[in-house]
């Protein structure tokens, strides 16, 4: 199980994903080698806890422009419009509140992805292998989008409430209304944060992937050292 062309896939702690079109069986793997299972499911651990770790941090998506939550396209122009006229501070704080919301869900993550690794069954692991270079974040997503919805989107509500979001909107929505040009604001920011909020997670879940992929000292524990080579 230690041979050089199982390398590529190996390499990717998130989903040792191998291309297009491989049968399991050129890696040496079959239904009964619990022990593949087990390394692999190690590995998407890992690369999963990384996830987290990076989004569930402070400034984990408002340091990020990658998936910095920005203002929902509604508040898009009025937000360039109240910048120019004095509510630039107000403005920005908005959006640095929202990110701190979606930082504070991610930590919610962490259960969800275990138990969708953990219910991962042998042709799910085959199908990582034979996917495309992304087959086990789309799997992680599939198997756990609806849950973490429904985790996330109260979590963010708290947060909102705590970071005093529609403290800071509603004055902002009120100047908005007083500017010629721009029409009434209605946004479901509770929603808005959580669905970029998600996005975001699963954008750092294929960059981490990508990452790990290129990077041989990704297999940064004991069981796969040992299983899949140093």
């Amino acid at each position: 199980m230690r041979r050089a062309h199982l390398l590529p896939w190996l390499l990717v702690p998130l989903l040792l994903t191998a291309c297009a079109g491989l049968d399991v069986r050129d890696f040496g793997l079959d239904g009964g080698d619990d022990r593949a299972e087990e390394a692999i499911r190690e590995a998407l651990r890992v690369g999963t806890e990384r996830t987290v770790e990076r989004t569930g941090r402070e400034d984990g998506y408002w340091g990020n422009a990658l998936i910095r939550i920005g203002l929902p396209p509604e508040l898009e122009q009025a937000g360039d419009t109240l910048r120019r006229v004095g509510f630039a501070s107000q403005v920005n704080d908005l959006e640095r509140r929202m990110n701190r919301a979606a930082e504070s869900a991610a930590q919610e993550a962490v259960s969800v992805f275990v138990s969708a690794i953990r219910g991962m069954r042998p042709e799910d692991v085959y199908g990582v292998l034979r996917g495309a270079d992304d087959a086990a974040t789309q799997y992680l997503r599939d198997a756990s989008e609806s849950t973490l919805r429904e985790r996330y989107m109260p979590i963010v509500q708290e947060q909102m409430e705590r970071a005093d979001v529609y403290r800071v909107y509603q004055p902002l929505r009120d100047a908005a209304g007083r500017i010629p040009g721009l029409s009434g604001l209605d946004v479901d920011l509770d929603r808005y944060v959580t669905d970029h909020a998600l996005d975001g997670l699963f954008t750092i879940l294929a960059d981490e992937e990508r990452r790990i992929r290129e990077d041989p000292a990704a297999r940064t524990t004991q069981l796969l050292r040992d299983y899949f080579g140093q």
